[in-house]
């Protein structure tokens, strides 16, 4: 079969496995109603996969080149998916379907897309002069609204429904906007992110209470 198949690559399929999922859950299957709820908790564990992907990688000391090259590929193509297409699905599923919504639903995927094939680009030509792992983000990178959306989908009974699409919304834009813009964002240590894993975590176990006790 084509491709490279280690255990390099389980976290990024298992990330886009659980953001296919979490599509299924926001638009409903089989006559099942949508369940926003689900989809976000799918986004989060997406999210907290991709984490941890880019290390188990590195962990492969003889990694060919284009074991490399495929990683990278395959990472940002299952992040398109994953951060850029279904936030939009989810924006959808809880009532952006005005006229004046679909442009954002449309826009933030692509600016996902575009921030990602610049991204492949940079890191490609970085891997050939370098191995040192990259130290600054240039805009805003698309794998924070795994973090991001939740904490704002966690209001989204104080808000209420009514008004949420639009504040959703609004975010989204926002987000968007930051992927494509030249700005400096610096990496996050180590202690940084195992502050996000922890911030991640309990967010993934308050939804995840919330939507029981439903």
């Amino acid at each position: 079969m084509i491709g490279y198949y280690s255990y390099t690559v389980i976290l990024t399929y298992m990330s886009l496995i659980s953001s296919v999922l979490g599509m299924f859950f926001a638009l409903g299957v089989d006559g099942n109603p949508p369940h926003p709820d689900y989809a976000i908790i799918c986004l989060m564990v997406s999210g907290l996969c991709d984490m941890f992907d880019g290390k188990v990688a590195r962990t492969k000391k003889n990694r060919t080149e284009s074991e490399k090259k495929f990683g990278i590929q395959i990472d940002s193509l299952c992040d398109a998916i994953c951060f850029g297409l279904l936030p939009s699905v989810i924006g959808y599923s809880i009532g952006m379907r005005d006229y004046g919504d679909i442009p954002i639903l449309i826009l933030f995927p692509l600016c996902a897309i575009i921030r990602l094939a610049y991204f492949n680009v940079n890191e490609e030509e970085r891997q050939q002069k370098t191995d040192d792992v990259r130290k600054v983000y240039e805009g805003l990178p698309v794998t924070s609204v795994a973090l991001i959306l939740p904490v704002i989908y966690s209001f989204h009974k104080d808000i209420g429904m009514d008004c949420f699409p639009l504040v959703y919304g609004t975010a989204l834009l926002i987000i968007a906007i930051a992927f494509i813009t030249r700005f400096k964002l610096k990496k996050p240590s180590m202690r940084t992110m195992l502050c996000f894993i922890g911030l991640g975590v309990i967010e993934l176990i308050w939804m995840i209470y919330n939507t029981k006790i439903k």
